[in-house]
This record gives C-alpha cells, sequence and structure tokens, in this order.
C-alpha cells in the first residue's frame, strides 16, 4: 500500500543547485543567511549586475512587501554594498505577497545571482501525459508570460514532441523543438543540448515535470535556464531520499508538517467540525455534506489504507490541537481498513485525551459489527451514527446544544 504524502516543496535555488548538477546552463549564483554572506557572495560573484531574491515558496515576490518597510522581494543593483544593505532588511524579516499568510512568510534565505540580460524568452516543459502514457515535451517561443493564456489566444504557438520512454530525447526532436522555440544558428544546437540535459534530470530525480519559464538566449548568445519549477513524483521517495531530504516544511502548516510524519494527510479549514475520514473523496463528500446541513468543516484528516491503532491516537491528538475545533466527524468506511483497529484506536484516544468535545462515529465495512461493540461497551460519551448525513446532522447539531 502506498502511504500519502503532502506535496515535496522546494525553494528556488535547491531547483537550480539540481539543474546545475545536471549540467543545465543558470545564472551562477549563492545562498546566504545573513547580511554579511550576502555581502561577500556579492563580491565573489564579479558580475556586472546582481540580482537578490528573498527565499520563500509563494509567489509575486518581486511585489511583496517587507514588514521592514522594504517594497520588493527581488532587487537589482550593480553594487555589492546594497546587496548587503538591502538583505538585511529582508532576512529575518516577514514578506507579505498576494500568495502569503495576511502576516506574511518570515524570509530565512536569500539567493544571491548573477543578472543576465534577457534578449528573448521561450517556454519550455517534460511532464507526464496520461493521453501519451508517458513524458511529453511541450515549448512555445512566446516564453515569459502565463502559458495557458498563449495556448487559449495563440494554439499554433504550443508545440509538443513525444518522447518515448525506452529510447528518451532524439537529435532530431531536440533540434527540432529548439527551431520551433524560434532559437537560430548555432543557439538552436545549443538549445537543442539543453533539451536533452532537462530530460535527463527530468528522469534522474523521478519528476513528474520539469518547467522552464523563460528558457532565454541573452544577448552574449547564450540559452541559460532562468527560472524553473520542478514537481516530484511523491511515490519515489524511496529513491530519491536526498532530493526529498530538502523538502521545505518551514512555511507549512506545522499539522500538515506533523501528520505527514505518520503518514497521514492534514488539510487545514475554517469551520468548528473536524472530519475523520479514509481516503480523499469520502473526505470531500463529508465536508459537504456538513456544509449542505448549516455546519463548517475545521479540517479533514486523511488515514489512507494501511491504518495502525497508533495513527488514530496520532489523529485524535491532531485534531483537538486545532482550538477552533468544537466537534469531531468520524466517518470511516471500511473496505481493506479493519473497523476494529479504528475502534480501539478511538477508545484509547478518547480516554487518554480526556477529550473534551463531542465525537460522532460512523463506521462502515469490514469487521463493523466488532467494531460497533467495542465502541458500545467502552462506556465512553461516543454518538453512533447510521450513516453519512446521519452523522452530519449529528455533528451539527451537537455544537448548537453547546
Amino acid at each position: 500500500m502506498v502511504s500519502p504524502r503532502r506535496w515535496l516543496n522546494l525553494q528556488e535555488y535547491q531547483s537550480k543547485k539540481l539543474m546545475q548538477d545536471s549540467g543545465v546552463t543558470v545564472q551562477h549564483f549563492f545562498v546566504a543567511d545573513t547580511a554579511s554572506e550576502a555581502l561577500e557572495a556579492a563580491k565573489r560573484l564579479k558580475a556586472k549586475e546582481i540580482v537578490l531574491k528573498a527565499q520563500i515558496l509563494a509567489g509575486g515576490r518581486g511585489k511583496g512587501v517587507f514588514d521592514s518597510g522594504l517594497k520588493g522581494g527581488v532587487h537589482l543593483t550593480k553594487d555589492p554594498v546594497v546587496v548587503g544593505e538591502l538583505a538585511g532588511k529582508m532576512l529575518g524579516f516577514n514578506l507579505t505577497t498576494k500568495q502569503t499568510p495576511k502576516e506574511g512568510v518570515k524570509v530565512k534565505t536569500v539567493m544571491v545571482a548573477e543578472a543576465l540580460d534577457i534578449s528573448r524568452e521561450t517556454y519550455f516543459a517534460i511532464l507526464m501525459d496520461r493521453s501519451c502514457n508517458g513524458p511529453v515535451m511541450v515549448g512555445s517561443p512566446q516564453g515569459g508570460v502565463d502559458i495557458e493564456e498563449v495556448a487559449a489566444t495563440t494554439p499554433e504557438l504550443i508545440f509538443k514532441e513525444v518522447i518515448d520512454i525506452f529510447e528518451g530525447v532524439r537529435d532530431d526532436q531536440a533540434l527540432r523543438m529548439a527551431a520551433n522555440l524560434g532559437f537560430k544558428g548555432p543557439l538552436e544546437r545549443q538549445a537543442a543540448d539543453q533539451i536533452k540535459r532537462l530530460y535527463d534530470l527530468f528522469l534522474k530525480v523521478d519528476a513528474t515535470q520539469v518547467e522552464v519559464n523563460p528558457l532565454g538566449e541573452t544577448p552574449e548568445g547564450q540559452v541559460v535556464c532562468f527560472d524553473a519549477k520542478i514537481n516530484f513524483d511523491d511515490n519515489a521517495e524511496f529513491r530519491q531520499k536526498a532530493v526529498f531530504a530538502m523538502d521545505d516544511t518551514a512555511e507549512s502548516d506545522p499539522l500538515e508538517t506533523e501528520a505527514a510524519k505518520y503518514d497521514l494527510k492534514y488539510i487545514g479549514l475554517d469551520g468548528n467540525i473536524a472530519c475523520f475520514v479514509n481516503g480523499a473523496g469520502l473526505a470531500m463528500a463529508t465536508c459537504d455534506i456538513i456544509d449542505l446541513h448549516g455546519g463548517k468543516p475545521a479540517n479533514f484528516l486523511d488515514l489512507g489504507g494501511g491504518v495502525k491503532e497508533n495513527q488514530v491516537y496520532v489523529a485524535f491528538k491532531l485534531l483537538t490541537a486545532d482550538p477552533k475545533v468544537e466537534a469531531i466527524l468520524v466517518n470511516i468506511f471500511g473496505g481493506i481498513v479493519n473497523c476494529a483497529i479504528i475502534a480501539n484506536g478511538i477508545t484509547k484516544a478518547c480516554r487518554e485525551l480526556e477529550l473534551k468535545v463531542p465525537l460522532v462515529v460512523r463506521l462502515e465495512g469490514t469487521n463493523v459489527q466488532e467494531a460497533k461493540r467495542i465502541l458500545s461497551e467502552s462506556g465512553l460519551p461516543i454518538t453512533s451514527a447510521s450513516d453519512l448525513d446521519d452523522a452530519a446532522k449529528k455533528a451539527v447539531a451537537a455544537i448548537a446544544k453547546k
């Protein structure tokens, strides 16, 4: 049974390092944790112009605002001293963008990189495509913009090449894509080489997508990957220990991070009824039916399939750690899950955590009669429900009584 796992999050500099290690051309860069380190990095670059970027996982950094008063999480300068001064106003301060929480995200790291002029921007990606049963290259000479908009307004500027997973990217495919991207003369061969290296990276790290926007051309005649987004196959974690060790959880919900340690999936919401389920589809249905009966889900915690009693205990601990929770609704449909294990975990959690909020339980499936016996003989204030609709009504009513 494959355990669920939340998405792997890498910072920009980490993705750039992976590309660099695969021979992909990126800007020269250093990473700094202090203003003095940023100053030294800027001096070491010996670049005509330097770009300083705050490293957070949210987009829109360039238009963000720091609580230090500094505007913008991306700055260009020719003076290394200015890099040190700007870094001092970034590091340790919260940066707020359109994609961060209201209070922003604390910046702990900055990237100091060589700023290169871009004479032309293109878009290039390699992704897994279900309809092709394997990887596909997608490119457009219109880069540096929203690719969905290009596809909608000028679909003739989107080019695709299906890759044979056994054969890899052929020379003629790479050269054809480079030409379609608008690279000419020696740059065509250079772009084709970058495309092949990006595919090597795609395979090496078990990626599901490598998106480069823009894949740019400099006035000096160099093809450079200026920005990249890499998505990984989370089922390949056992093969990619070094990559997954880079996972930046600092900006994640602490409850979500803690849940992942126990192969649980936690998603925080805004209501006051906690949902304890097995399976994402069941989670959605449970949230919807609570809403239908006038309640609001506070979160949902997905057990997945291979359940152990200890996971149920940890799940309750996480759910009750959310101060918004005023009731808990357990909705388990036991196919490969043994309902008796769930019931034992519930009773243990109720006793040891001294549960203070109403608990409504709906169990169905494997060994359900034994599970119902365990709950009824526990002597605990657990409300049983006959089906999901009944469970949602009882959970909403339990809060209304308070």
